[in-house]
């Protein structure tokens, strides 16, 4: 149902590799679905958006593609993106409203380049001005985190494409590190788990299923199962097997380690000050990946620092987008934004 605003509305978006959402000052978030769009390759008309295009990931006909529009946390189709974005401004403010300001996420280690590639994508897709805002900074507003008082506060934001790990004092990042291992390696590092040990081919879609129901990162009390299909390499027929959770855990290994390692090389360069305080406070996960079945005990078991899951862990960034944006001066405070010389 399209919610219809007669005053202009502001919003923050999490745009994120894996899926985008969207908050609206005084309702919360609003909207939650995939990044992907499905097009028609005749005729470059959109088909479908969001949950509906990613049903059609792997199962199109020729003229029909499901994309992606948005890799490691950037935009690499710039068309589809603002296409996609204006699809989901529209459904979740209606068409009869004033342009939006419109809070975007981005991750820490994006360049001006890209900055400016998203913020022009909102700028096409409706918004009025466009503002920007790094995510661990998003994130930790949107966990409730004050970050505003001279004390360490630690970060981690695992999404879809990267990972970004922040510590944050006085309302800035102190030191930080955004790296291309998230939700999407763990889906590429199952993948290749099957084809070298079971020489079954799976979709994104079976690994991510996989991933999500008895995907581990540290060992269970009782161990879990789930039946997958898949293609055999060896026959080229359909083949179904029965996976566990302990060697989900041997195929997430690898990719879990380099995002503690990054981690621990964070706290190698806090200050002292700001590590004992991260000490007594811990360590904050945000972002789906946060959501892995156990990554916060082995966090806490190979850094020696506490470890916490926010609440409504994949939501903190798109809440924290809109926090921001309802107090911009806090904003500027923050990110040093002034982009707002230019928009407003």
């Amino acid at each position: 149902m399209v919610t219809m605003f007669s005053l202009k509305t502001d919003i923050g978006i999490d745009l994120g590799t894996a899926s985008v959402l969207v908050y609206i000052k005084n309702k919360g978030v609003v909207l939650q679905e995939p990044s992907v769009v499905a097009i028609d390759t005749n005729t470059n008309k959109i088909l479908a958006v969001g949950e509906e295009a990613r049903r059609m990931l792997g199962r199109t006909p020729g003229n029909i593609v499901a994309i992606r529009p948005l890799r490691d946390g950037v935009i690499s189709d710039f068309s589809i993106t603002q296409r996609m974005l204006k699809y989901f401004i529209r459904t979740t403010c209606g068409r009869k409203i004033f342009r939006p300001r419109v809070m975007v996420g981005v991750p820490s280690g994006v360049t001006e380049v890209e900055k400016r590639a998203v913020e022009e994508a909102v700028l096409q897709a409706g918004a009025s001005k466009p503002f920007i805002i790094e995510e661990p900074v998003a994130a930790a507003i949107g966990a409730d985190m004050d970050i505003t008082q001279p004390s360490g506060n630690m970060v981690v934001d695992i999404g879809g494409g990267t990972t970004d790990i922040a510590v944050l004092s006085l309302g800035g990042i102190v030191v930080n590190s955004s790296i291309k291992f998230a939700g999407d390696k763990f889906d590429e590092a199952i993948i290749r788990h099957m084809r070298k040990a079971h020489n079954l081919l799976i979709g994104d879609r079976t690994a991510e299923d996989l991933k999500i129901n008895i995907g581990t990162a540290y060992p269970r009390e009782e161990e879990v199962f789930m039946d997958i299909r898949g293609r055999d390499l060896v026959s080229g027929l359909p083949k179904t097997i029965s996976i566990g959770s302990e060697e989900m855990r041997e195929a997430l290994a690898e990719t879990i380690i380099t995002i503690i390692d990054g981690v621990r090389a964070i706290l190698e360069k806090t200050p002292p000050e700001l590590a004992a305080d991260i000490s007594d406070k811990g360590i904050f996960m945000t972002g789906g990946g946060a959501l892995l079945y156990g990554l916060d005990k082995l966090m806490e078991e190979k850094t020696g620092v506490p470890v916490h899951v926010a609440e409504n862990a994949i939501s903190c960034v798109a809440y924290g987008t809109g926090k921001a944006l309802e107090n911009l001066d806090l904003l500027q405070n923050i990110t040093g934004n002034e982009k707002s010389n230019k928009y407003t």
